[in-house]
C-alpha cells in the first residue's frame, strides 16, 4: 500500500485507484493528468505540507473527494418532490464543509476531467455536479458493489447531466399521453360522481412513463412486457396504456350482470387485461397486465412467476425478449413482506426473470398513515438495496424527467439483466378513494395539494413558453380528447352486460371450463409397461465415470430392485409420473423447500456428485426429445415462492407445476395466494390454473406445526368445482393423479396431501401393473370383507387407514369394510353411494379421521352424508392441531383406532365381536350406546 496519508481527509480509495492507472498506464492516459500525477508522485516522495505543490495537490484531491460526496448524498438535496419540503440532511453540500471555500470557486481544477467536463474551475464543477444529481432526479447507484455498473451509470448519468433534450415531436407526444391522463380522470369524476376509481391524478406522468418503457423496450428488443399493479390508476393504465375500449370501462360503472362463466366477478380495478398493441414505429407488442385483489403486493411474485414461464417457454430463455414491469404504492412496497420475499428470489436460478421495471406511485401516505409512519427507512424503495439495483427518485410533476428516467433504466436492465426502481414522488389529489375526507388526517398537505396544478398544465405551460403550442391548441386538444369519451360514453351504455376478458387467453384457447361431470370422466392416461421399464431404467441411473456417496448407491440400487420385485413405492410412483409426462411432451417444473432431495429424504431427484458441486438429475434424461424438467430448492419463504408458482402454472397451461411445502402447516404464510388466486380466481376473472400444491400431512407425533396441512381450511373453500382436493394413499393413485391433471382438456389447482410416514411404510405400494393400467380412484372399496355380514362401514382418508388396516388385520375383522375417501372434492357421491349399497347388513356408518373434531374433513363430510347417519370417531376439538408430547400423540392415535374395533356392549364382553349379536329388537339401543360411547369417552 502506497503512502497517502499527507492527503488527509480526501478520498483515499479514489486516490489510489487513480495512482495505481497512473503507475501502470503512463502512456495510455490524457497529457495532462500525466503531468498532474508527475507532480503527484513528486510531492509524494518529497512531502511538505507548506509547499505550493503539496497545498495544490490537497485541493485537487478535495475536489474529487467532493465530486463523490455529490454521487453518494447528492440524492438526499433535491428538488423532487412537488408538494412538501424536503427533509434535512447533514452534513450538507456546503464546500465548506469538505474542505473547500468561495474562494476556490474559480480555481481550475484538473477533477472536472471526473465528470467528463475537463479541467475547469470548480464553479462549473459544482454547477455540473447540482445539475446532474440535485435537481428532479435523485440518483442512488454508489452502494452497487459492482465497479463496471458504478462506471456504465456514473458515464449515462454525468455525460448527460442526467438529462435528455428532447424534439419538439418527442414533447408533442409526451403531452398527448399525459392529456389523455389527465383528461380520463376528469371525464371519469366528472360522470360518475361518488363512486370509487382510485383515480391516477397527481401521477399522471406514469401514462407516459408506461409507454416510454414499452417504445424504449421494443427499440431494445422486447415484445412482451407482464405488469402488475393495484388499484391506484388501474383503470387509466387499462384506459391509455393497454388499450382496453373506453367504453368497456365506462360500462363496468353502471353494469348490472356479467356474461359468460363468471359467477360472481370483481370490482372495475381489480381486473385484468391482455392485449397486442403497435408502436408508432410499427412493431406488435404483447402487453399482459395481471389481475390483482386489494391485497396489494400479491400480484408481485405472481407476474415474476409469468415471466418466467414465458421467459422459458416462449422466448428460449431469452432475458431480452420479455421484462416485467411492477407498479407499487409506496406504503406498499416498504410495508408488505412479499415484496422483499420477491426481491430475495430475483437473483436466484429458478427465479430469475432477468430484471424488473419497479415504478413506485409515491403519494406520500398510505390511505391515512403519513410516511414518517410507515417505515423506518430513508426511502421507500430501500428495499431494492438488497440486490444492488440502481435506484431513482424523480419528481412526478417533471415528465420529462421521468421518461428520461424510464429510458435509462430500460437500457440498464437490458444490459445487466437486474431490477430497477423508480420512486416517483408525486400526491393522490383525493383520499384513498374519492368518497373519502383526507383532511381529516393530512390537512397541511391537502390545502397545498388543492392549489397545485395537475402535471399536464405544468407541462402545458413549459411547452407554450417554448413555442411548441399555443393556449389556444393547448385547450383544443383537451377538448377533443374530452368529446372522443362522451362519444365512447354513449356506446358503454348499449353494450349490456359485462364481459370479463380471460387473462393470457391466447394461451388457453385448446382448454375448457369444468362442468359438473368432468370429475366423473377419466381421461386417456395409459402408459405402457414396456415404456415403465424404460424410464425407471433412466431415473435409476448413475452415470459409471462419476463417484457418488455410498447411500446414493445403495438407494439407487434398492429401487431397482424394488421394479425388478414389480414393486413401486411413493417415490419411484412420483418420479415415473414425471417420467412418463416428459416423454409425453409435458415440461414438469417442481419448487419448494428442500424439495430436491425431500424433506423426508424420499424423493432423490437429483444426486450430488462426490466431493464437488456438481449434480446429476436423471428426470434431465429421460428421452432425447423429452420436454424439460425443472426441480429447484426454493428460499426459505411460502408467500412469494407458492406466488411465482402460480404465476408460472398460469402461463404453463400444457405442463406441470408444482409447489411443494416443506411441511403442510406451513401453507398458513402463503395463505393469501391460496384465499384471492387458488381457490377464488376462476369465479372473479376467468382464470384457469393447474397448479398442483404438494402439502406434508399426518399425525405422527411431531408436534402442532408438522401435523396438519389444514385440510378442513381447503374444504371450506371448496365449491362449484374450484379446486381438486385429493388425500392419496398408494402410489398408483399418486401417479394417474398427477399424470391426469395434464392430460385432461381443463384445469383447476389440485391440492395434494402427501404423506411422511407412509413414503417408507411396507404396505404403501404398487405394483407396474397399477400404473400401466387403471385410472386415479376417488375412493378406494375394502376388497378383505365378507360383503354379507359387514357390519361396520368405516369411512377414512389418507394415512390413518394403515393404521385401521393393522388392526383390521391382526383381528382378522372381515365384518368391518375400510373406505378410503381419495378425493374430498369434488365429493364422489356416485361412488359412495353405490358402496353404501353394496353393504346391505350395515349398523354401523363411521368416519374416522386423526385431526380434532373441528378440524378435518369431518365438517365436510357430515354436509355430504346426508341420507344416512354416519358417526364421527376423532380427537377432541382443539384450537391447536396436535400435542407436544409423542406418548399423548400414540394414547390418542390408540383411541381412535380402539373406538373402531372395540369390544361388543349388549352383552359386556371384553372381547372384539363386531357387532355380530345384533338382532331387530335391540339395533337401535345398540347405536344408542355406540353414539354416547364415540362423543363422551
Amino acid at each position: 500500500m502506497e503512502n497517502f496519508s499527507f492527503l488527509g481527509n480526501a478520498d483515499i480509495e479514489t486516490i489510489e485507484k487513480l495512482y495505481r492507472q497512473f503507475k501502470e498506464n503512463l502512456e495510455s492516459i490524457d497529457k495532462s493528468w500525466q503531468d498532474f500525477f508527475k507532480g503527484f508522485e513528486f510531492a509524494r516522495q518529497n512531502y511538505d505540507e507548506n509547499s505550493d505543490i503539496t497545498q495544490n495537490l490537497d485541493k485537487e484531491f478535495k475536489v474529487i473527494n467532493y465530486i463523490h460526496i455529490f454521487r453518494r448524498r447528492g440524492h438526499l438535496f433535491t428538488k423532487t418532490n412537488p408538494v412538501r419540503t424536503r427533509r434535512k440532511y447533514y452534513p450538507t453540500l456546503d464546500l465548506e464543509n469538505y474542505g473547500l471555500s468561495e474562494s476556490d470557486l474559480d480555481t481550475e481544477f484538473q477533477a472536472g476531467k471526473e465528470i467528463g467536463i475537463g479541467k475547469t474551475t470548480l464553479r462549473n464543477i459544482v454547477a455540473h455536479l447540482d445539475e446532474t444529481y440535485c435537481r428532479s432526479i435523485g440518483s442512488e447507484y454508489m452502494f452497487i458493489r459492482k465497479p463496471d455498473k458504478i462506471e456504465w451509470l456514473q458515464t449515462k448519468i454525468e455525460k448527460t447531466k442526467n438529462q435528455t433534450t428532447f424534439t419538439p415531436e418527442e414533447k408533442i407526444e409526451i403531452f398527448g399521453h399525459l392529456n389523455k391522463a389527465v383528461g380520463f380522470e376528469k371525464f371519469i369524476h366528472k360522470k360518475f360522481v361518488g363512486q370509487k376509481r382510485f383515480s391516477l391524478e397527481g401521477t399522471e406522468t406514469l401514462i407516459p412513463a408506461l409507454h416510454n418503457i414499452i417504445k424504449t423496450g421494443s427499440e431494445l428488443g422486447i415484445s412482451e412486457f407482464i405488469i402488475g399493479m393495484a388499484h391506484r390508476g388501474r383503470l387509466n393504465v387499462l384506459g391509455n396504456i393497454m388499450q382496453k375500449p373506453y367504453e368497456n370501462i365506462f360500462q363496468e360503472f353502471v353494469a348490472e350482470q356479467y356474461a359468460d362463466n363468471i359467477s360472481l366477478g370483481d370490482v372495475k380495478y381489480h381486473l385484468g387485461f391482455s392485449n397486442t398493441i403497435k408502436t408508432k414505429e410499427g412493431k406488435n407488442i404483447r402487453l399482459n397486465l395481471a389481475p390483482n385483489p386489494s391485497h396489494l403486493e400479491a400480484v408481485s411474485p405472481i407476474i415474476q412467476g409469468i415471466a418466467r414461464a414465458k421467459i422459458d417457454n416462449s422466448c428460449n430463455g431469452d432475458f431480452t425478449k420479455l421484462a416485467p414491469i411492477l407498479i407499487h404504492g409506496d406504503a406498499a412496497i416498504a410495508g408488505q413482506g412479499v415484496v422483499y420475499e420477491v426481491i430475495q428470489m430475483s437473483e436466484l436460478s429458478g427465479y430469475r426473470t432477468g430484471g424488473t421495471i419497479h415504478l413506485v406511485i409515491n403519494n406520500q401516505v398510505g390511505f391515512t398513515t403519513n410516511y414518517l409512519d410507515a417505515r423506518s427507512s430513508t426511502y421507500c424503495t430501500d428495499v431494492g438495496k438488497v440486490i444492488k439495483s440502481p435506484i431513482f427518485h424523480v419528481n412526478g410533476d417533471d415528465v420529462e424527467a421521468l421518461v428520461h428516467t424510464i429510458r435509462l433504466a430500460l437500457e440498464y436492465r437490458q444490459h445487466f439483466y437486474t431490477d430497477v426502481f423508480i420512486d416517483i414522488l408525486s400526491y393522490r389529489k383525493y383520499g384513498h378513494n374519492e368518497g373519502d375526507e383526507p383532511r381529516y388526517t393530512q390537512p397541511t398537505l391537502y390545502k397545498e395539494i388543492a392549489n397545485h396544478p395537475n402535471p399536464r398544465d405544468i407541462y402545458a405551460e413549459q411547452l407554450v413558453n417554448e413555442g411548441i403550442f399555443t393556449t389556444e391548441e393547448i385547450e383544443k386538444l383537451e377538448l377533443n380528447f374530452d368529446n372522443h369519451l362522451e362519444e365512447k360514453l354513449k356506446i358503454s351504455k348499449e353494450l349490456g352486460k359485462v364481459h370479463i376478458q380471460q387473462f393470457l387467453f391466447e394461451d388457453w384457447k385448446e382448454f375448457n371450463y369444468t362442468e359438473c361431470c368432468d370429475f366423473n370422466k377419466h381421461f386417456p392416461g395409459t402408459v405402457s409397461k414396456d415404456l415403465i421399464y424404460q424410464i425407471s431404467d433412466k431415473i435409476n441411473y448413475l452415470p459409471e465415470d462419476e463417484k457418488f456417496i455410498n447411500k446414493t448407491v445403495k438407494l439407487v440400487e434398492d429401487r431397482k430392485n424394488l421394479i425388478k420385485q414389480n414393486k413401486v413405492d411413493w417415490a419411484l410412483g412420483e418420479l415415473l409420473a414425471y417420467g412418463t409426462l416428459m416423454y409425453e411432451g409435458f415440461p414438469v417444473r417442481i419448487s419448494g423447500q428442500d424439495s430436491v432431495r425431500g424433506t423426508f429424504a424420499h424423493r432423490h431427484a437429483a444426486h450430488v456428485i462426490e466431493k464437488t458441486d456438481k449434480i446429476f438429475t436423471p428426470l434431465k434424461y429421460v428421452s432425447k426429445n423429452q420436454a424439460h424438467f425443472n426441480i429447484y430448492n426454493s428460499p426459505l419463504n411460502e408467500y412469494g415462492v407458492l406466488g411465482f408458482e402460480y404465476g408460472y402454472a398460469l402461463a404453463t397451461p400444457k405442463g406441470l407445476t408444482i409447489w411443494e411445502a416443506q411441511f403442510g402447516d406451513f401453507l398458513n404464510v402463503a395463505q393469501v395466494i391460496v384465499d384471492q388466486y387458488i381457490s377464488s380466481a376462476e369465479e372473479k376473472w376467468g382464470l384457469m390454473n393447474g397448479i398442483v400444491l404438494m402439502l406434508p400431512h399426518g399425525f405422527e407425533g411431531q408436534g402442532p406445526e408438522h401435523s396438519s396441512a389444514r385440510i378442513e381450511r381447503f374444504l371450506s373453500l371448496a365449491a362449484r368445482n374450484n379446486m381438486q382436493i385429493v388425500n392419496p394413499t398408494t402410489p398408483a393413485n399418486l401417479f394417474h393423479v398427477l399424470r391426469q391433471s395434464v392430460l385432461r382438456n381443463f384445469r383447476v389447482p389440485l391440492i395434494l396431501f402427501t404423506p411422511k410416514s407412509l413414503l417408507r411404510h411396507p404396505k404403501c405400494v404398487s405394483t407396474l401393473d397399477d400404473l400401466a393400467s387403471g385410472n386415479f380412484k376417488e375412493v378406494i372399496d375394502d376388497d378383505n370383507v365378507d360383503v354379507k355380514n359387514v357390519r361396520r362401514l368405516v369411512f377414512c382418508s389418507g394415512k390413518i387407514y394403515y393404521d385401521l388396516l393393522a388392526r383390521k388385520e391382526e383381528l382378522n375383522a372381515r365384518d368391518i369394510a375400510l373406505i378410503r375417501v381419495e378425493q374430498l372434492h369434488p365429493f364422489p357421491k356416485n361412488q359412495i353411494d353405490t358402496i353404501i349399497k353394496k353393504y346391505k347388513n350395515v349398523i354401523l356408518t363411521l368416519w374416522v379421521q386423526e385431526e380434532p373434531q373441528n378440524m378435518g374433513a369431518w365438517r365436510h363430510i357430515q354436509q355430504e352424508f346426508k341420507e344416512i347417519e354416519i358417526l364421527p370417531i376423532t380427537r377432541l376439538v382443539s384450537g391447536s392441531p396436535a400435542t407436544g408430547l409423542f406418548k399423548i400423540h400414540e394414547i390418542g392415535q390408540k383411541e381412535i383406532i380402539n373406538k373402531v374395533f372395540r369390544e361388543c356392549i349388549c352383552e359386556n364382553k371384553l372381547k372384539y365381536c363386531g357387532l355380530k349379536c345384533h338382532d331387530g329388537s335391540i339395533r337401535e339401543e345398540i347405536l344408542k350406546q355406540h353414539r354416547y360411547f364415540l362423543y363422551n369417552s
